[in-house]
């Protein structure tokens, strides 16, 4: 009652009351209403002052107890972070992915000083760097989009705007999901229809050659793949823990992956003299090096190659396989270019047909993991990462272990399953999609057989620069020329010689490639990575840019 009477007393005197008699019904005593009303200004006001007022030390009233804690708090100095460079996984430490290493960092500090308005030599920085075809401006392929969106949104399958071969693929894999739904949790190893036209897909392009579905594990893009059965071939410690052999120049998943599980990278050169060719003489050195040092059982093969864009010859794989076979090997096949071959010598032979037809000894007894993706090809549908990888051969106990170990991540993304499913199941003839759906991929296809045909004969026309054919995948890996001068330059940068050529080039003309270092190479020899996505006309400024980039820095240090 105290309290109410100090606001009843406030309230008389202040302003929104008229005094005594002033309230409803002649009353002199003050009445609730006003009382109400200054106890809720009195609450803004406060929430007002709390808001505006600066906080400044001892404005704040605290209880004796809070003040003495926090006297006693100050009194310490900060405690340690539980996580910090030296306590944390150190593999992950050792992780490093080139692609988008401190050159991408850069270029991303460059594009926020231009739109801050900063001025630099050049209006963008063009990300030639990643095989991301959409973000380079290539169209996406109507007819998957249109199945994935039947699919998220199933209302649309009574639209008339969808055509019939759409809707029956998007109803198929609807009524593979748990409740006819994309959101459902799929099983581990992927919708069971979109395996068995993954299975159907794999039999028609080797030519009949068998697939069971129940080798097939749908997987969250071709990376998630491979680092699963990495993690499940690792195994040993000392001299008996798991080598794994792959390419140099190589796609810098593989060494972050064995990094990561601290396994032991055993590299393998690619013959640059002879277009990259893989020659199984240096495979059998690498082989017996490696094993002064540890246990080499995994051989990988990038097929078109990234970052050099070679395609292997029959013989070649032949020759692997032998190799694999004869040394005990287990065989792991990326292919997820396989769509992307431009030279008219050259034609892909998956490692699945060619194992095949070498026979039952071969056929039964080499353990082969195949991979592909919705991320490059025709399609360029890297954010749905979808993908797949067929395992053959495996130990029946085995088997059972890569399920369970896929079971921990639940399931990949359904929508890039489905995505998936459009690249292996695409219209055929005489459905009412195929004509568009052809023309927009061979389209595509040969925009990029024309962009590797010009970049080869720009880069080659450049003093100081030399780039074998582009015969597939969607990267030039151009080797280049680095003065002396240069070269102390970068080492008083403490930069390895590409890096320091590559972040000049970022930073006078705003292009954005990888250095070779990130991907290996000889000793001696340098290189970078450039991706030929972008529109035919700016790939030629791109490429013009870069001449005359090379021919300036060879000047600046001769």
């Amino acid at each position: 009652m105290h309290r109410f009477a100090v606001l009843a007393k406030q309230t008389a005197a202040s302003p929104g009351c008229k005094g005594p008699g002033s309230c409803r019904n002649g009353r002199r005593d003050v009445s609730l209403r006003c009382i109400a009303s200054l106890v809720e200004g009195k609450q803004h006001q406060q929430r007002f002052t709390q808001r505006t007022r600066p906080r400044r030390e001892g404005l704040v009233r605290w209880n004796s107890t809070a003040e003495a804690s926090a006297v006693k708090i100050n009194e310490k100095t900060s405690r340690e972070k539980i996580l910090t460079l030296e306590s944390m996984n150190p593999q992950v430490k050792a992780v490093e992915y080139a692609v988008r290493g401190p050159i991408v960092l850069k270029a991303g500090e460059i594009e926020k000083e231009l739109r801050k308005g900063i001025k630099k030599p050049f209006t963008e920085v063009i990300k030639a760097n990643i095989g991301d075809a959409h973000a380079m401006g290539q169209q996406p392929i109507t007819f998957l989009r249109q199945v994935v969106a039947l699919c998220t949104y199933p209302n649309l399958l009574d639209s008339p705007s969808f055509p019939e071969d759409s809707k029956r693929r998007a109803r198929r894999i609807l009524q593979g999901c748990g409740g006819n739904s994309l959101g459902s949790y799929s099983a581990s190893q992927g919708v069971n229809c979109i395996r068995e036209d993954v299975a159907a897909y794999i039999e028609r392009r080797d030519g009949e050659v068998p697939a069971d579905p129940d080798n097939i594990y749908l997987t969250t893009g071709a990376s998630d793949g491979i680092a699963t059965i990495l993690k499940i071939l690792v195994s040993g410690g000392g001299k008996s823990r798991t080598g794994v052999m792959i390419p140099i120049p190589q796609y810098p998943l593989y060494s972050a992956a064995i990094s990561e599980l601290d396994a032991i990278q055993v590299n393998y050169y690619l013959d640059e003299e002879n277009c990259w060719a893989l020659d199984v003489n240096e495979l059998r050195r690498s082989l017996n090096e490696a094993k002064a040092y540890c246990n080499p059982k995994v051989l990988c093969i990038i097929n078109p190659g990234n970052p050099t864009g070679q395609v292997q010859s029959r013989k070649c794989i032949e020759d692997v396989i032998h190799f694999a076979w004869e040394e005990q090997l287990f065989l792991l096949a990326d292919e997820v270019y396989q769509d992307n071959i431009y030279s008219e010598e050259c034609q892909f032979h998956s490692f699945k047909k060619v194992l095949y037809e070498m026979g039952p000894e071969y056929y039964t007894n080499v353990e082969l993991a195949s991979f592909h993706s919705t991320s490059k090809g025709y399609m360029g549908e890297c954010g749905y990462r979808g993908g797949y990888m067929e395992v053959i051969n495996l130990h029946p106990d085995i088997k059972g272990q890569l399920v369970k170990l896929l079971s921990v991540r639940l399931c990949p993304p359904v929508s890039g399953q489905a995505a998936m499913d459009i690249v292996v199941n695409p219209p055929v003839p005489g459905e009412e999609s195929y004509a568009q759906f052809i023309k927009e991929k061979e389209s595509v296809l040969n925009n990029l057989a024309q962009k590797a045909k010009l970049t080869e004969d720009m880069f080659n026309k450049v003093p100081g620069i030399h780039c074998n054919p582009l015969q597939g995948a969607m990267y030039a890996f151009p080797r280049i020329f680095i003065p002396s001068k240069a070269i102390e330059a970068a080492k008083a940068h403490e930069m390895a010689p590409d890096l320091f050529y590559c972040m000049k080039l970022l930073e006078e003309t705003g292009i954005c490639v990888v250095p070779g270092s990130g991907f290996g190479q000889r000793e001696g020899s340098y290189h970078f990575r450039m991706t030929i996505l972008p529109p035919a006309e700016k790939l030629k400024i791109v490429l013009e840019k870069v001449k005359d980039f090379h021919i300036q820095f060879l000047e600046e240090y001769a």
